[in-house]
């Protein structure tokens, strides 16, 4: 089961993707079910991409997040944003909870689901919802991640369609200092009416992953990725970076 759940998986993130009309900042990152009771976290994300019209534009998320129980994880943090011909700037607020549905391993797919809201800056864009499955399989010493979110803005002055994204992985854990694998991340446009492939946004390439254990439950972990972008509508490269403090 796990393999016809995740077989399409490492095909997709070999090759082209199919992916929407507003981009996912740079610093978009992989979610993932597992929580761990009692952790804590500082998490910084950032990223940076070159655009198709010759500009670029770069984002940082700096968080605080929480294991509460087993089964949920909370996060807040701030995010801003900048680029070419515009200095950096507060662009929101958000918090973010993941909930672990299944046991670890108790099946051949581990469940869980994002429910995060972000407060922007701008008050004309109202509530950003990001909601949706993560899952997460293992076979031997490789694992792949599917996740498929909505993303939804309420008491808005503006239009927004409920948009429909992905996230995927797929890596290799050679040790717990060093791992790596691909990542791909997409949006495609109106969840029950997809934008035409060239206005959808795809961008895949290669990740690597650590891990470095410091003291007791002390610990610094990484990943970061190289993507590149396969539609006129997607930034033509992006460069993300994950580091996480974990006490």
């Amino acid at each position: 089961m796990k393999h016809s759940i995740f077989a399409g998986l490492a095909l997709a993130l070999a090759g082209p993707l199919i992916s929407a009309d507003v981009q996912a900042g740079p610093d978009d990152y992989m979610r993932t079910p597992i929580v761990e009771e009692g952790e804590k976290e500082i998490d910084l994300k950032w990223g940076t991409q070159d655009n198709r019209d010759g500009t670029s534009s770069y984002a940082t998320a700096l968080g605080l997040g929480w294991g509460v129980t087993s089964r949920w994880f909370t996060e807040f943090y701030g995010k801003y944003k900048g680029g070419t011909g515009q200095s950096g700037y507060l662009a929101a607020w958000e918090v973010e909870n993941r909930f672990q549905l299944t046991e670890t391993g108790q099946f051949p797919v581990d469940v869980g689901f994002l429910l995060e809201m972000e407060r922007p800056e701008d008050r004309a864009e109202g509530y950003e919802f990001v909601y949706g499955p993560m899952l997460q399989s293992e076979w031997g010493r490789i694992q792949g991640n599917l996740n498929l979110f909505l993303k939804k803005h309420v008491k808005t002055d503006l239009p927004f369609d409920t948009e429909l994204k992905y996230q995927m992985q797929i890596k290799y854990r050679q040790s717990e200092k060093f791992e790596w694998g691909a990542q791909a991340y997409g949006e495609l446009g109106q969840w029950n009416d997809w934008s035409q492939r060239s206005s959808q946004v795809h961008k895949f390439g290669p990740a690597v992953f650590g891990k470095f254990k410091t003291t007791g439950r002390q610990a610094i972990k990484w990943n970061a990725a190289i993507l590149r972008g396969t539609t006129n509508a997607s930034p033509s490269t992006t460069f993300r970076l994950q580091a996480e403090y974990e006490f």
